[in-house]
């Protein structure tokens, strides 16, 4: 009888591609999804983050639950891996002897094996390589979408910010050749993707590897000449690397999306050289003019950290200076814990903790109020939104369905009485009625209109949720009392 497993993720997007590549190589070995056979899990792994606040007290607090289970079913098993197990290492297995495996972020190809050989040796399997054994976007993947994809262009960074300890545990950046993405890029498509996100540390260093500093730009341009990809997008790019080729590129290529997601950690000039991000405010401000003037519609988000050692009010005040005048659409705000294994973990004049709550409060009032004004400007306009699955419906009360509008804003929407209802993967073309700090509203009652476009995305969904039930999907030929019955392959 097959295992079934639950792979639990936190972090960033590149944990979610990975998750993405753990899930693919497990039901390769045989395992099936707990949460789709609707079973209790025989394997539970744990993708981890060793950025976020608290992530490690987070992971031992879950492990600590999962000792009853344990207890109460002897042949279940656990593995932690990821960045957290890439730095704790032996750690975890002090702290939660119940672990199975722990395996790092260089070889998540080995999970299976490891998986075998704990059972195997009674015994519990660490194994931590300092350098990449296999490229994870090599690897199979079971995509939580059907019809949005994600796909590593590098992995790794050569940048040294010193609140970061991602370098130390992803390693040095490691470069994919352009046509072994596009190739992915196109597998994708081919299997109905309408979306595809470009991930990478910091894409726009992407090609030092082989010596082509406009390398990113190429492959944006590349991208465009795919047919049926309609949306395009890429996280993260850095300041300090962001060359006006690739704004050209994001302008001049009709499915790279109108969006840009810029991270700026600190407005004060001070802070950045304290972190040693490689720019300073002026130059921030100057890449987003211009990015404006190229894409005047052109959505832009951030990430802000409070409270880093040494910030002054002064230094805060120059961060809500720098918000206004960027007028960040979506603004993903930290306040600055302490990471073991970073320099500023053990630079002078740490912040009080509640020096960084107040003006972290502080922080949200004037983001909240730059977005809300930001997403006003769009109440009348007309735009087209991706459904999404995973955002789903609002709420039971007013029925909206959710998706993503061309420049990555939440738009919540309901569907007017009498018309067809979309699909996730399908395309709405509604006009938005009211605006909020994280969303747009478009209601049918204030005379949004509605249309909805079917497409391959939509399919693609279909003919999963088909096969996660075990019914026949279109096209598919099933035996019945020996005969062949085809499929229908409408819809």
């Amino acid at each position: 009888m097959s295992l079934t497993y639950e792979v639990r993720t936190y972090g960033c997007q590149m944990n979610v591609h990975d998750s993405e590549r753990i899930s693919g190589l497990l039901e390769t070995a045989g395992y099936l999804s707990a949460q789709q056979q609707g079973l209790e899990p025989d394997l539970v792994v744990f993708n981890t983050c060793a950025v976020r606040e608290n992530a490690d007290n987070k992971l031992y607090g879950n492990l600590g639950m999962m000792l009853t289970q344990k207890e109460a079913n002897p042949n279940m098993q656990i593995a932690v891996g990821g960045c957290l197990a890439q730095k704790d290492q032996d750690l975890i297995q002090q702290k939660a002897p119940w672990v199975d495996v722990v395996f790092g972020t260089h070889n998540m190809g080995s999970l299976p094996t490891l998986l075998e050989r704990a059972k195997h040796n009674a015994k519990a399997e660490i194994e931590i390589l300092e350098s990449l054994e296999v490229f994870p976007s090599t690897l199979p993947t079971k995509r939580d979408s059907a019809y949005a994809g994600w796909v590593s262009i590098s992995v790794g960074c050569n940048n040294t910010c010193t609140f970061c300890i991602v370098p130390s545990l992803r390693g040095k950046e490691k470069d994919r050749r352009p046509g072994e993405i596009l190739s992915e890029v196109q597998a994708l498509v081919d299997d109905g993707a309408l979306e595809v996100t470009l991930l990478g540390q910091n894409v726009n260093t992407y090609g030092v590897e082989f010596g082509d500093k406009q390398a990113f730009s190429k492959l944006l341009r590349a991208c465009g000449q795919i047919e049926g990809l309609e949306r395009v997008r890429f996280t993260s790019p850095h300041p300090a690397a962001f060359t006006d080729d690739v704004i050209a590129a994001m302008a001049e290529t009709p499915n790279v999306m109108p969006q840009l997601h810029m991270p700026l950690q600190s407005g004060s000039d001070k802070v950045l050289k304290d972190m040693r991000r490689s720019y300073r405010s002026e130059k921030y401000l100057g890449i987003l003019d211009r990015v404006r003037q190229a894409m005047p519609d052109a959505s832009i988000s951030t990430d802000i950290i409070v409270g880093f050692p040494g910030e002054t009010e002064e230094d805060f005040q120059a961060t809500l200076d720098v918000v206004r005048k960027s007028r960040f659409t979506i603004a993903y705000t930290f306040q600055y814990s302490k990471r073991p294994g970073t320099p500023a973990a053990d630079m002078p004049d740490q912040i009080p903790k509640e020096v960084v709550q107040e003006r972290y409060e502080r922080l949200l009032e004037v983001v909240n109020q730059v977005a809300w004004d930001e997403n006003s400007k769009q109440i009348g306009k007309e735009v087209e939104v991706l459904v999404a699955n995973g955002e789903g419906r609002k709420d039971s009360q007013t029925h909206r369905m959710s998706g993503r509008a061309k420049d990555n804003r939440l738009v919540h929407f309901d569907i007017p009485e009498g018309e067809p209802a979309p699909r996730p993967g399908d395309v709405v073309t509604v006009t938005v009625t009211d605006a909020k700090p994280y969303f747009l509203v478009a209601d049918a009652a204030q005379g949004s209109g509605y249309s909805v476009r079917r497409t391959r995305g939509g399919d693609a969904h279909d003919r999963r949720e088909l096969e996660s039930c075990g019914a026949p999907t279109p096209g598919s030929t099933k035996v019945s009392l020996g005969l062949p019955i085809r499929v229908a392959s409408a819809l």
